[in-house]
């Protein structure tokens, strides 16, 4: 179901659930998904011992496309005309994220929404921009 402009208000919001205690094994599928096998998302040795972090952590672009998916849900079927996001702080195995989609303008039959996700701490880990059609 698409959204209607008629039924939107600047600064409402939609919040989903995106993962609930990511496992490291979604993040090693991610890598054999995406062909990214940096060792910093699938070494834990290289991860602790040569780079220095607490534990491997999770590709950027999965925090994205987890994200992504909150939108196409929310905005509907091939709707999201635009779509961008700047990476703030790293997502952990065992991290639980929620992403929030907030109404900034309505300009006829496009919405435009900011994106935020967050960590269970409360933690920003991504921020961005969207762009829907919409229905009037």
């Amino acid at each position: 179901m698409a959204l209607k402009a008629s039924q939107l208000k600047v600064g409402e919001t939609h919040t989903a659930r995106i993962v609930e205690d990511l496992k490291r094994t979604q993040i090693v599928q991610y890598a054999g998904a995406s062909g990214d096998y940096n060792p910093l998302h699938t070494d834990e040795v290289f991860t602790t011992k040569v780079a220095g972090y607490p534990s491997v952590f999770a590709h950027g672009m999965l925090t994205m496309g987890m994200t992504g998916k909150m939108l196409t849900d929310y905005v509907g079927d091939a709707r999201l005309t635009k779509y961008g996001v700047r990476f703030t702080s790293q997502v952990w195995p065992g991290d639980t994220l929620e992403a929030t989609a907030t109404v900034k303008a309505i300009d006829g039959d496009r919405v435009e929404l900011d994106v935020s996700t967050r960590n269970q701490a409360g933690v920003e880990v991504l921020s961005g921009y969207a762009e829907a059609r919409i229905d009037p």
